[in-house]
């Protein structure tokens, strides 16, 4: 079986030296090349003659260039396979490198999962790293969470709030000062918006969904 080839990207030379070494010693995978900057990464980057890469996303202090790089390796082969390593656990420096192209994710503390990682990625079948799980988990209940709060207007929202206090018709038009028929125009709106059938139902949602 042809070894995995493997590009590493680290400015760090004492790190990168301790990763190669180790992972050379791995059974079927090779470090085939190496790079220190973006600019060395961008130019000595062949994709026909790689199968994973390994990217650092700080390359100069606290720059994130590392993403800037595997978001070249994109648009230079959008089937690259890209690893980023790093300490940073930010969340959204984790979204936004899985943004920008990479397959996983993993802390450089973490290194002895690298290999099996590599070997998942070659094979398409990346199990993300808990670490990113988790922040991508939160990204999507984040952008969720937005989508929701642009789901009805504000006067919807309202309207909505009133019924799920227990008002009646006759209550909110004179707390909001308008017609009963704008009321029933709203709530058919929201209705449909929200796909339940009454307007008790619709304000017990939104109230979940913290809508008001």
């Amino acid at each position: 079986m042809e070894s995995i080839k493997v590009f590493l990207v680290e400015d760090d030379p004492v790190w990168r030296k301790g990763l190669v070494d180790y992972l050379n010693k791995e059974p079927g995978i090779t470090v085939t090349g190496e790079a220190s900057t973006k600019e060395e990464a961008i130019e000595k980057y062949s994709p026909a003659e790689i199968d994973v890469v390994l990217m650092d996303i700080n390359l100069t202090e606290n720059n994130l260039d590392g993403i800037e790089t595997a978001l070249a390796f994109i648009q230079l082969s959008g089937d690259s396979k890209i690893i980023m390593l790093t300490s940073l656990t930010d969340e959204d420096v984790i979204v936004e490198s899985f943004s920008a192209g990479a397959v996983n994710y993993i802390s450089k503390s973490s290194f002895k999962e690298i290999p099996d990682a590599i070997r998942a990625a070659h094979l398409r079948q990346s199990a993300i790293h808990p670490t990113a799980a988790a922040a991508l988990r939160n990204e999507f209940l984040r952008l969720k969470n937005e989508e929701n709060q642009k789901l009805l207007s504000p006067a919807e929202k309202e309207i909505l709030q009133l019924i799920h206090q227990g008002q009646t018709q006759t209550q909110i038009e004179q707390a909001l000062h308008i017609t009963k028929r704008t009321i029933k125009n709203h709530i058919n709106r929201i209705l449909k918006k929200m796909g339940v059938k009454s307007s008790k139902e619709a304000a017990a949602k939104a109230s979940q969904k913290k809508l008001f």
